[in-house]
């Protein structure tokens, strides 16, 4: 009896919860289908993005090896995909050591997921786009507290613990959030007043929270306002140079630590290893995450354009859709297989949750067209929970 052969491309948040979903829904069909399941990941460890901002302001590690989440029963394989033929079945993929390998495979899921925007060469800042940037901005911001506790001119010393947020969406907000808890432990620890370290997060746009109504936008800035966050809206940073903040509008402010959270765009590899995509770069797949025109290969999570067939919505591209994505995506195999009808994409309800720092967060929730909207620890508990369920870290 012939091993089917599945490939998971990714070992994000879509990713992982594939693996575990096919494991799930195949375990009963060994007799049928053995399963040869293989995950390729550039890394060999899940990267938790969402908490990038974590290891910014405390060192925590945000890596989880891949041998934790599946310590048997799936091969790991360390590499980046180089080059998908549909029409023979066989990806190749480049090593750790530069050396190309080729694979076949019977099903391709594609779960690459997105790439962190940057800001453009040369305007300053560090961007948040990774654990060696986030690892610059605790070393620059403690060397900023270092500093400033050595410096007598009150101006330099206070824009020393000027910290500069630029990017206002849910990254923005929870790393904002985030600093104001650390940040200012960390002065008092140093002997300074945290009282003086001043946090502004930077907002392009009329008011925060774009995808959800305005009261709710409006509820999240007085909180973030209670726990001393200044949030500046209808500004765009251009640029930090020199200890300066440069805006759209010709202003220039004092800033001694400028970071860059501009949130995510499609990841280039989609179009470069032969996927069919988007005119934004998404890779196109139908009701039911088929790649077109590429049998056997499909693709959730926040690389594909997913389209509730009822609504027309188009999905979210955070970790709580991938994971109901990865759960449909194991029957929709399997129907497959058998030649039997497949599940379509529903969406996942209207549901948000924003981390605050420590023991806070704002939910808000959309149903039967009311807004719930929760607050403080319990908040929090729900934030954790999704975050820890999202990386398989539950019990």
């Amino acid at each position: 009896m012939k091993t089917l052969t599945c490939v998971v491309i990714g070992a994000g948040y879509a990713g992982i919860h594939a693996v575990k979903e096919i494991r799930k829904w195949f375990k009963d069909q060994a007799g049928k289908y053995p399963l040869r399941l293989v995950m390729i990941d550039k890394n060999d460890f899940h990267l938790r993005k969402v908490l990038m901002f974590r290891p910014a302001v405390s060192n925590e590690d945000i890596r989880v090896p891949l041998t934790k989440l599946f310590p048997d029963g799936v091969e790991l394989v360390q590499g980046i995909v180089s080059n998908i033929n549909a029409q023979e079945k066989k990806l190749l993929y480049v090593n750790p050591s530069g050396v190309e390998h080729g694979m076949s495979y019977d099903v391709l899921i594609v779960a690459a997921g997105s790439v962190i925007r940057q800001p453009d060469p040369g305007h300053g800042g560090i961007p948040l786009t990774s654990l060696e940037n986030a690892q610059k901005i605790r070393s620059k911001w403690l060397t900023n507290l270092e500093q400033a506790a050595a410096e007598n001119e009150p101006s330099e010393r206070d824009r020393l613990l000027q910290i500069v947020v630029a990017g206002a969406g849910i990254s923005g907000i929870e790393t904002a959030a985030e600093l104001a808890y650390y940040a200012r432990k960390d002065a008092e620890r140093l002997g300074l007043d945290p009282k003086a370290v001043t946090i502004d997060l930077y907002n392009a746009h009329e008011r925060l929270f774009l995808d959800g109504p305005a009261k709710v936008g409006l509820r999240l800035e007085h909180l973030l306002r209670d726990i001393g966050i200044n949030t500046l809206h209808n500004k765009r940073v251009i640029k930090e140079e020199d200890g300066v903040l440069w805006l759209s509008s010709g202003e220039c402010r004092p800033a001694g630590l400028c970071i860059w959270t501009l949130g995510l765009q499609p990841n280039p590899m989609l179009s470069a290893i032969g996927l069919p995509v988007t005119s934004e770069g998404y890779v196109q797949v139908d009701f039911s995450y088929r790649v077109a025109d590429m049998p056997g290969v499909y693709s959730i999570g926040d690389c594909a354009r997913i389209i509730d067939p009822v609504n027309g919505l188009v999905d979210g591209r955070t970790c709580k859709e991938a994971i109901p994505q990865a759960a449909r995506l194991a029957k929709i195999i399997l129907a497959d297989l058998e030649g039997q009808q497949a599940p379509v994409h529903e969406s996942y309800m209207n549901l948000f949750c924003i981390g605050l720092g420590p023991g806070k967060g704002l939910t808000w929730v959309n149903k039967w067209g009311l807004d719930f909207v929760i607050t403080g620890k319990l908040s929090w508990k729900i934030k954790k929970y999704t975050w820890d369920t999202a990386s398989m870290l539950t019990t």
